[in-house]
């Protein structure tokens, strides 16, 4: 098995990279005598300097060859200084950078997303250091003993970190900025890493986008960094709750900036006293989700042929959005129309993705994500809006609250983002007589009644019985999924609005008339041949169901908004085609925190918020 790659290996790789004993830096024929002449005392007389010996060359042209952006020897524009100041000095004094010298001279270290693994003891060999960067690699543990005691930044964004006790068991005591954002940390066992005991001269702390879920437990330890002026809490699961930034603001009064939003005296005095009410800080988060207007759907009935007076099924449609989110207590919805609570509705299910009942027709099926979408690390249940029919625009008007108390999972769901989807169910619905046995049964009953009550009874007893219909299983079909990213709300953003686009439907389009009528040709061959005037009459009712096909098909594009054409514009438009309309759904996910002092929110909101907490 491979040794781990430390950060001694890496930054002899540095070291090479830059070049720093090649042309035109380092010792060579091209400045060779430079050495020797730095150690002569200089004897000649002021303003008088030694000639270049023949075959070197002069500092100046050395370091424009460093500096000249068109040379093959410069470095790309966005290196950084450190880079640019190591290499001039290989040129000035080359001397200085041979053998170990080279590492009293750093004292900022920058080693990114290098697979560095481990931190090893050959950082003690910069006595000077006092910047580390270490973002990006695969660290997962850290001995402070193997940190320079010198170090006033650390940095290790975005590695495997998810153990303080090494790191705090001998820490730099010079350290002015623990950068630990994007990493594994998780409560409660690395708060008590956390104190004045370890961080004496902490101003900076960056721990966001972890695990962290005990807020006042964390509070209570940093509350010990008597010079903590900047904390970074943003991505973690206590950061979901409603009173995450208020407790914090009260509870660490030397605090500047938090989340990089600055505390102005006016935030401070809104909260004030909350510290002091635990009872309030809640490990629960609430998130309402809202979903708009629903445009783009075909209309169903221009693209199906019925045949006048045939005995097939009356077809209906109906049509709502999906949506997942992550398990959790639902409250009742607040701005839906009476009636339409989603776990009432026969349309529209609230479904568990992972359950394993079986497949009825309901909506389960049709409700996992595409196939390039990827696997989902949690549970979620599935949501819908009431069914609708068919129109241009679909105003679903639905909003529904949820409350989240895993918090963690709550987490790893916004991370994934949320999969919307376009339902459509469609139920075919038959008339009961057309059932062979149904009618031979009615057709029995009805003899029988006929020699009790005589022929007027039956036809009296026909027009009060309506006509009944069976239904099928509804068919769902989903027309569109997509994901919505919702990573914005883990940061300090409290809205996600969109419109998701779902692109141009194109519906399957019916058999052509002439096709029918070549099925209809061919099946009257196998019949025997009627009469003239019968041919010609079922003719014209083809005809008919022609024109009536044709005629829905115009009425649906004039009603189309912005597509009727006058009388004037006919001719112009005559040959335009008519530009297809996207599948569009309004989505909106909303965090609930309480407000800002910059939204202009008075104690009075804040008291009423609190009220509404217990």
């Amino acid at each position: 098995m491979a040794a781990p790659r430390s950060v001694s290996a890496a930054f002899q790789e540095y070291l090479q990279h830059l070049g720093l004993q090649d042309f035109p830096c380092g010792l060579g024929s091209w400045n060779k005598s430079r050495l020797h002449a730095r150690r002569r005392p200089r004897a000649e007389p002021a303003g008088l300097e030694e000639a270049v010996p023949p075959g070197e060359e002069s500092p100046e042209a050395l370091l424009e060859l460093l500096r000249d952006q068109h040379s093959p020897w410069a470095l790309p524009p966005d290196c950084s200084p450190q880079h640019r100041l190591l290499r001039e000095v290989a040129v000035l004094a080359p001397e200085l950078l041979r053998g170990s010298r080279i590492f009293q001279l750093v004292k900022s270290l920058r080693i990114l997303d290098k697979g560095v693994e481990e931190v090893d003891k050959g950082l003690l060999r910069f006595q000077q250091l006092e910047e580390l960067i270490l973002s990006a690699n695969h660290i997962s543990r850290v001995t402070s003993a193997h940190l320079p005691r010198t170090l006033k930044v650390l940095e290790l964004c975005c590695n495997a970190v998810g153990d303080l006790q090494d790191l705090c068991a001998r820490p730099p005591p010079k350290l002015q900025h623990l950068g630990l954002g994007y990493n594994r940390l998780c409560g409660p066992s690395q708060e008590k890493h956390l104190t004045m005991d370890f961080w004496p001269n902490l101003v900076s702390l960056d721990l966001s986008f972890n695990s962290l879920t005990d807020l006042p437990g964390l509070v209570s330890q940093l509350s010990t960094l008597q010079n903590l002026h900047i904390l970074l809490l943003q991505g973690n699961p206590l950061a979901l709750t409603p009173t995450y930034r208020g407790f914090l603001v009260d509870s660490l009064p030397k605090l500047f900036i938090l989340d990089d939003i600055h505390i102005w005296p006016e935030e401070r005095q809104q909260f004030h006293g909350l510290a002091r009410q635990p009872e309030l800080i809640r490990s629960e988060a609430r998130v309402v989700v809202s979903i708009g207007e629903l445009k783009g759907l075909p209309n169903p009935e221009a693209f199906q042929l019925l045949e006048v007076g045939s005995e097939g099924p009356v077809i209906t449609y109906s049509y709502c959005v999906t949506y997942e989110f992550a398990e959790g207590d639902e409250l009742e919805d607040r701005g839906s129309p009476e009636g339409t609570k989603i776990h009432q509705s026969p349309t529209v299910a609230t479904l568990n993705v992972d359950s394993s009942a079986q497949d009825t027709g309901e909506t389960k099926s049709h409700q996992e994500p595409a196939a390039t979408e990827e696997p989902r690390a949690h549970s979620a249940k599935v949501f819908a809006t009431p069914g609708q029919p068919w129109a241009d625009t679909i105003d679903c008007s639905y909003r529904k609250e949820h409350i989240a108390k895993d918090l963690v999972r709550l987490k790893s769901y916004l991370e994934a983002g949320a999969i919307v989807s376009v339902v459509e169910e469609k139920v075919l619905s038959w008339p009961v007589d057309a059932d062979a046995e149904e009618n031979a049964v009615t057709n029995k009953k009805e003899g029988q009644e006929l020699k009790k009550n005589g022929a007027k009874d039956k036809q009296k007893k026909k027009k009060q019985q309506p006509c009944e219909f069976r239904s099928d299983p509804p068919i769902r079909s989903t027309l569109g999924t997509m994901r919505v990213t919702l990573e914005t709300l883990l940061a300090t953003e409290d809205l996600v609005a969109t419109v998701c686009d779902f692109g141009i439907l194109i519906p399957e389009k019916p058999p052509e008339p002439s096709l029918l009528e070549e099925k209809e040709v061919k099946k009257g061959k196998d019949k025997n041949k009627k009469p003239k005037a019968e041919k010609e009459g079922e003719a014209s009712q083809k005809t008919s169901q022609r024109m009536i096909y044709s005629l829905k098909t115009v009425i649906n594009v004039l009603l189309t908004p912005g597509k009727g054409k006058n009388k004037d514009t006919a001719e112009v438009e005559e040959d335009q085609e008519l530009q297809p309309v996207p599948l569009t759904v309004q989505f909106q996910m909303q965090l609930l925190r309480w407000p800002l002092a910059a939204s202009t929110q008075s104690q009075d909101t804040v008291a009423m918020a609190l009220g509404n907490t217990q």
